[in-house]
């Protein structure tokens, strides 16, 4: 692994009003000089053995909905006035969508990887182009309501008061659950920020993992190198 020169890393805090009200908690990484194409065959099959451990194990929706991970998630959609029926956390659309079709839709090699990540471990994962972020500073905090965000494939989002994680000038991320249409991975992406993104019921040892399996899995199929894994929040061992 080489160090990294070229830009000063990013740096993400959670706000102390959000922090006091929910114990949330990330863990993050930064992967340079990856090569986004598509998804190759070997890392097409790595996906097919997560999506039979999925079916093993997720064989109706009872044992979906009863999952401690799964709950945790809904959980806190609930406390922040999302309705989870409607809106699924995205490791449970993603299981949902194996459930249903037996497969997820391919994107490219390194979205790909954050999802086998996020299958594998029900943890959300966010992924954002450094190089489309504003400033090294991030803040993960409350929306101002009437903020606007965007999502990836989505329309225009007028925000209440929700987690949102923010660059100096744009909102990246809706906790836990979107991506930004703004900092999203494409063909012309070079460097990637992870974010592996823990609530409260969930451990640390779980958003953990999630993290160095999309790390794993970018550097196996997309190549790279990386930082070090940096954690923010309230940890549960």
């Amino acid at each position: 692994m080489s160090s990294i020169e070229t830009r000063p890393r990013i740096d993400i805090q959670i706000d102390e009003k959000l922090l006091s009200d929910i114990p949330l908690f990330i863990a993050y990484l930064e992967i340079y000089n990856v090569n986004v194409s598509t998804s190759c065959e070997k890392q097409i099959e790595e996906l097919s053995k997560i999506i039979e451990d999925v079916k093993s194990k997720f064989h109706d929706l009872g044992s979906l909905l009863q999952d401690r991970v799964i709950r945790a998630y809904r959980d806190f959609y609930w406390k922040i006035k999302i309705d989870p029926t409607k809106q699924r956390p995205a490791a449970e659309a993603l299981i949902r969508r194996v459930m249903r079709h037996g497969s997820i839709p391919l994107i490219n090699n390194v979205v790909d990887a954050g999802n086998m990540a996020s299958l594998a471990t029900g943890i959300p994962i966010g992924l954002y182009d450094i190089d489309k972020i504003e400033g090294n500073m991030l803040l993960l905090k409350y929306s101002t309501p009437g903020d606007e965000f965007f999502p990836i494939g989505g329309k225009r989002v007028v925000l209440r008061g929700e987690p949102c994680l923010y660059d100096s000038k744009k909102i990246l991320h809706l906790y836990p659950h979107r991506d930004s249409e703004y900092t999203k991975i494409t063909d012309m992406t070079r460097n990637v920020l992870v974010v592996s993104c823990g609530v409260p019921n969930i451990k640390y040892s779980e958003v953990l993992k999630a993290a160095e399996l999309t790390k794993r899995y970018i550097l196996e199929f997309a190549g790279g190198t990386t930082t070090r894994i940096v954690f923010r929040g309230s940890v549960r061992k």
